[in-house]
C-alpha cells in the first residue's frame, strides 16, 4: 500500500479506482505559411468561438453549482476581451510572422507566469485561468477538442492540475473524486469541487504507476491510499457509508426548531453571493439569509449596476424568502475584490486600505444608489442593512444619516419601504474594543471571523506561506468575539457570525456558551449545524 499526504479541499471518502489524465501538449507550428492577416483572422475567429464555450459552461455550471460559482466562466469570456492579452497575440502573429496557435500559447504561458509570480495569493491563483482559456484557443485552432478526462467506469481522476473548464465538464456520475499535484485551496477549481460536494486533495506528488489501481481519498485525514489493504478498505467503506447515512438523516432536520437540549434557541442562518443562491438556501431550511454578499452584483458587471438593477435583485431574493430575514451587507469591494470600472489605485497593502465602507462613504453617490434600492426592497418583505469594514463611530454615523437621506428622498416620491434593521460587520480589533460605543448606534453586530483573525494576527489569510501560523482558534480571536457579544448584550443588540468560523462545529458550544445570537454559514452547512446545536446540552458544565 501507497500512501500520500496533500491538502484537502472536503471532508470525505472516495472509493475506486485511480485514472490519470496527462494532458499532451499539442505540437505546435511556429511559423506561419499563411499572412499575417489570415492568422489574425484566425485568432479572432477561435475568441469569439472560445466566448461561445464559456457561456455553455456558464449555464451548465449554474445549474449545477449556482451563480456565484458559475461567475468565473463569465470572467473568463471578459478576459477574452481584454486588450493588453489580445494585443499580445496580435503582436507575436505581427512582429514574429507565426500561427495563431503558437501566439495563444505562449501569450498564455506569459501572462500565467506573471501572474504565478505575484505575491498576493488570489492573483496567483489566476495563473490556473490564463492557463485554462489559452488551452482553449489552442484547442479551437489545432481543432483537438476537449479532452475526455473519464471512461466509461467511475474513478478518482489524478491529474497534474484541473482548470475550472476542465472540472465542470467532468460528467459528475462517473467522477468519485479527484487529486492533483498542483493548485490551491483558494483556486476557482477548488472552490467548484467544495460546491459539487467532491472529495479532493491537492498538492499530491502522485506516481504514474497508480493508474488503474484501487484508492481511497481520505478527505478527513489529508491523504490518499493507494492498493489499501482489506482491513483499511472496509473500514474506508464503512466511514463512507455512515457519511451517507448522515446526509439522509439531515435532511429530517428540516423544519425542526434550532433548540438546545436545555431549551437554548440559536438561529442559522445562510451567506450568499447572488439571487440565484437562494434556491440552496431554501433547500437546506436556513431560517434567514444573514449575510447577501452585495459585492458580487458590482463584480458580475462591466460597469456600475443601476439602482433599478440592484433593486430588482434584491427584491428578487427578498420576495423569495418570503417574510425571512435578509441581511444585505453593503458593498464591500477593494482589496482581493476589484472591478476595473471603479479604477482604484494599486495599493501596497489593500487589505488595510481603500475598500468597503471607506469607499462608500467617499463615493457618496455609488453608496446611496444602493441604499435607495435596499429600501425599495424592503417593502417586499424582512431586510437588514449592514455596513463593513467598520472602525470609529463616526462611520456608523455617517452611514445611518446617507441611509435616512435616501429614506427622505424616495418618501418624497411616494416609494413605499418596509422597516430596516441596521448593523455593522465587526471585523477589526478597533471595532471590538469600542463595541459598546457602536452597539448604541445600531440593533446588531454581525462578527466576520475571517478579517477578524487576520488583523488581530497580522496575517495575510491569503498567503499560504502562512498557513502554519494562521490561526483562527487563537485565544485572541475567541476573547475577541465573547467581547463583543458582551458588549452587544449590555446594549441590547443581538449578536451573530458570518465568518467561517461560524460553521466550525468544534466551536458551536464555545459559541453558544458565550451567548451568540445567530450563525451564518454556507447553505450546505445549515443542517449539519443544526444537528450540532440539537444535540448540545448548555446547562451541563462543559468537560475540559
Amino acid at each position: 500500500m501507497q500512501v500520500a499526504t496533500g491538502k484537502s479541499i472536503l471532508n470525505g471518502i472516495a472509493i475506486g479506482p485511480i485514472r490519470i489524465y496527462r494532458k499532451e501538449d499539442a505540437q505546435l507550428a511556429v511559423t506561419s505559411t499563411r499572412t499575417a492577416e489570415e492568422e489574425l483572422s484566425r485568432f479572432e475567429d477561435a475568441c469569439e468561438k472560445a466566448k461561445e464555450q464559456l457561456a455553455g459552461l456558464y449555464e451548465k455550471a449554474l445549474a449545477e453549482v449556482g451563480e456565484e460559482n458559475a461567475a468565473i466562466f463569465e470572467i473568463h469570456q471578459m478576459m477574452l476581451d481584454d486588450d493588453d492579452y489580445l494585443n499580445a497575440a496580435r503582436e507575436i502573429i505581427e512582429r514574429q510572422g507565426a500561427t495563431a496557435e503558437y501566439a495563444a500559447a505562449t501569450t498564455g504561458d506569459n501572462f500565467a507566469a506573471t501572474f504565478a509570480d505575484m505575491e498576493d495569493a488570489y492573483m496567483k491563483a489566476r495563473a490556473t485561468d490564463v492557463r485554462d482559456i489559452s488551452h482553449r484557443l489552442v484547442n479551437i485552432l489545432t481543432g483537438a477538442g476537449e479532452a475526455s478526462h473519464l471512461g466509461d467506469e467511475a474513478a478518482i481522476l489524478v491529474a497534474d492540475d484541473l482548470t475550472p473548464s476542465e472540472t465542470v465538464q467532468l460528467d459528475k456520475s462517473k467522477l468519485l473524486g479527484f487529486v492533483t499535484r498542483h493548485g490551491s485551496t483558494n483556486s476557482h477549481t477548488a472552490i467548484l469541487a467544495r460546491t459539487m460536494n467532491i472529495p479532493a486533495l491537492i498538492g499530491v506528488d502522485f506516481d504514474d504507476s497508480w493508474d488503474g489501481k484501487l484508492a481511497i481519498i481520505d478527505g478527513y485525514n489529508h491523504c490518499v491510499y493507494v492498493d489499501p489493504a482489506s482491513e483499511l478498505l472496509n473500514t474506508m467503506e464503512e466511514k463512507r457509508q455512515a457519511d451517507l447515512k448522515q446526509e439522509s438523516l439531515l435532511q429530517g432536520l428540516k423544519k425542526k426548531p434550532n433548540v438546545t437540549l436545555d431549551g437554548r434557541e440559536i438561529k442559522v442562518y445562510a451567506n450568499i453571493g447572488n439571487a440565484a443562491d437562494v434556491g440552496l438556501v431554501l433547500q437546506n431550511d436556513a431560517q434567514g439569509i444573514g449575510l447577501f454578499r452585495s459585492e458580487f452584483i458590482y463584480l458580475d458587471s462591466e460597469d456600475y449596476p443601476s439602482e433599478e438593477k440592484q433593486f430588482e435583485i434584491y427584491k428578487r431574493v427578498v420576495e423569495t424568502m418570503a417574510g425571512k430575514k435578509v441581511i444585505i451587507r453593503t458593498l464591500d469591494i477593494g482589496a482581493d475584490k476589484q472591478a476595473d470600472y471603479f479604477q482604484l489605485d494599486k495599493e501596497e497593502n489593500p487589505a488595510l486600505g481603500y475598500r468597503a465602507i471607506r469607499i462608500c462613504l467617499t463615493r457618496k453617490e455609488i453608496f446611496k444608489q444602493q441604499l435607495r434600492a435596499i429600501l425599495r426592497a424592503s417593502a417586499f418583505g424582512t431586510v437588514s442593512v449592514m455596513f463593513p469594514m467598520i472602525i470609529s463611530v463616526r462611520e456608523v454615523r455617517d452611514a445611518k444619516d446617507t441611509l435616512e437621506e435616501c429614506r427622505a428622498e424616495l418618501r418624497e416620491q411616494g416609494v413605499a419601504m418596509g422597516e430596516v434593521e441596521t448593523g455593522i460587520m465587526i471585523e477589526t480589533p478597533a471595532a471590538v474594543m469600542i463595541a459598546d460605543e457602536l452597539a448604541e448606534e445600531v440593533q446588531f453586530f454581525s462578527i466576520g471571523t475571517n478579517d477578524l483573525t487576520q488583523y488581530t494576527l497580522a496575517i495575510d489569510r491569503q498567503n499560504p506561506k502562512l498557513d502554519n501560523f494562521y490561526n483562527a482558534f487563537h485565544p485572541a480571536v475567541l476573547r475577541m468575539i465573547r467581547m463583543t457579544v458582551e458588549a452587544g448584550h449590555r446594549h441590547d443588540c443581538w449578536v451573530g457570525i458570518c465568518g467561517e468560523l461560524g460553521a466550525d462545529q468544534t466551536l458551536t458550544e464555545t459559541f453558544l456558551r458565550m451567548g451568540l445570537d445567530e450563525l451564518s454559514v454556507s447553505p450546505p452547512s445549515v443542517l449539519p449545524l443544526r444537528k450540532c446545536i440539537r444535540s448540545l446540552d448548555l446547562s451541563k458544565t462543559p468537560e475540559n
